[in-house]
């Protein structure tokens, strides 16, 4: 099935690509508004990043298709205290899971270079960590371990947005990713949990 929608995400790629009136290339990069739904409690969003570059094909006066290449940084962490000895221990754990993402993104202009924005992503597991901080009267203490095996290696995610391209080529965005697969490898039936990011973005078009 995965490779099924990658294949025709490809397919719809190319068919856009040879039948495109007008082509732009460019970059962005924004903060990352990342959490993890599912079964997953009392957890917080993380923030972090994403950079890669874009192509905007236009199909038409209003349409167009912008296919991407992003490095993003995802996960979520979570802070809590723990009283050991009569001395209270604060806990600092991030799960740090960052991905290569292909969003392929159809665009509709509503008005003179403002867009609205939806389309399918899929994304390839690049590392996954989790990192636990102790901390206690002026003293810390790390652990960071590795842990992509317990996550699934692609992940698929649908993303809505809303654009905003001046004359210069220099523009702005706003779009949610809502995940769309389990990501957890050999969690069973009962366990489910997906990637969710808001991305706010800069961009730049040659």
């Amino acid at each position: 099935m995965k490779k099924i929608i990658l294949c025709g995400a490809l397919a719809l790629f190319g068919f856009f690509s040879a039948n495109a009136q007008d082509a732009q290339f460019g970059v962005k990069a924004g903060v990352n508004l990342a959490t993890i739904g599912g079964d997953v409690e009392d957890a917080d969003g993380r923030t972090s990043f994403h950079v890669g570059g874009v192509a905007e094909i236009m199909i038409s006066n209003k349409f167009s298709v912008q296919p991407e290449l992003l490095y993003s940084a995802q996960g979520l962490q979570s802070e809590y205290t723990e009283t050991f000895f009569g001395s209270d221990v604060k806990f600092e754990e991030k799960l740090k899971l960052d991905y290569i993402n292909l969003p392929i993104m159809a665009k509709y202009y509503v008005a003179e270079g403002l867009s609205i924005e939806a389309g399918p992503q899929v994304g390839f597991l690049i590392s996954a960590e989790s990192e636990i901080e102790a901390s206690s009267e002026g003293d810390s203490e790390n652990q960071t371990q590795d842990v992509k095996d317990g996550f699934k290696s692609i992940d698929f995610a649908a993303g809505i947005g809303l654009g905003y391209k001046l004359d210069s080529g220099l523009n702005f965005s706003a779009r949610y990713t809502l995940g769309l697969a389990n990501i957890a490898e050999d969690a069973g039936d009962d366990f489910s949990i997906q990637n969710n990011v808001l991305q706010v973005s800069l961009g730049y078009m040659f």
